[in-house]
């Protein structure tokens, strides 16, 4: 009895390091592909090729509109906007905020006790950086965890000006548009370089919910968050 307890003992451990070593493989992996993009451009994303699919499930001809561009050749119209927007504290986290998560998360849990489904994600730049590319849009704490792991890599070894060209070259801005030229072309017919103020403000203000304004257009909401963005644009730091 003793001995066969002991081999089991034996099988469940050889099993957990096998998967413990698989799990540091992983992440291995992953952090070389985050250094290879300090050098290069993708020409695509982990939520790109996922929204594509499902648009296929109903239009199998459906097409994502995107097109990288340089820092340099992006508005600081729209950088500061997005800074403003999503992540004030950009320039001083290492990649993420503990406070804004705890407090998105108590905001959360009163939504929900009040029957709504209103939500705040507390994410950095950097965090949906790292979902945008490598992760998908489900809730779940494994998909949490990896996204805080890989903001932190991401961190490590990018730039704050790199992880920003990334971030405006991703971002989800529509039903199929992504980046921040393919905005502009689709709600401004101009490019990411000549993007104004105002225009740049509204681009900042959908992202939290681009399909819902790609489909609904302009509301009273987006109106006021796109004023309230661009007063703060001009108190921006951008790299």
């Amino acid at each position: 009895m003793t001995q066969r307890r002991i081999s089991k003992t034996k099988v469940v451990l050889s099993a957990l390091l096998l998967a413990v070593f698989a799990f540091l493989l992983y992440q291995f992996g992953l952090f070389v592909m985050v250094i290879w993009l300090c050098f290069h451009d993708p020409s695509s994303s982990a939520f790109m090729k996922a929204t594509r699919a499902e648009l296929r499930r109903e239009n199998p001809d459906a097409i994502i509109h995107y097109e990288w561009v340089p820092y340099e050749r992006i508005s600081n119209n729209l950088k500061r906007a997005v800074v403003a927007s999503e992540d004030a504290n950009f320039f001083t986290h290492t990649g993420v905020e503990w406070e804004a998560i705890k407090k998105a998360w108590q905001y959360n849990r009163r939504q929900a006790d009040e029957g709504s489904n209103r939500m705040r994600g507390g994410s950095t730049i950097t965090q949906q950086l790292a979902k945008n590319l490598f992760l998908s849009g489900s809730r779940s704490y494994w998909r949490k965890g990896q996204e805080l792991v890989l903001a932190y890599m991401i961190e490590s070894v990018m730039s704050k000006e790199r992880i920003l060209e990334l971030y405006l070259n991703l971002a989800q801005w529509g039903v199929n548009v992504f980046g921040a030229e393919a905005a502009a072309a689709h709600y401004y017919r101009t490019t990411a370089a000549q993007l104004g103020p105002s225009q740049s403000a509204r681009l900042a203000a959908m992202l939290p919910n681009p399909a819902y304004y790609d489909k609904r257009g302009v509301t009273s909401y987006l109106r006021s968050r796109t004023s309230t963005i661009q007063a703060r644009m001009r108190l921006v730091q951008i790299p």
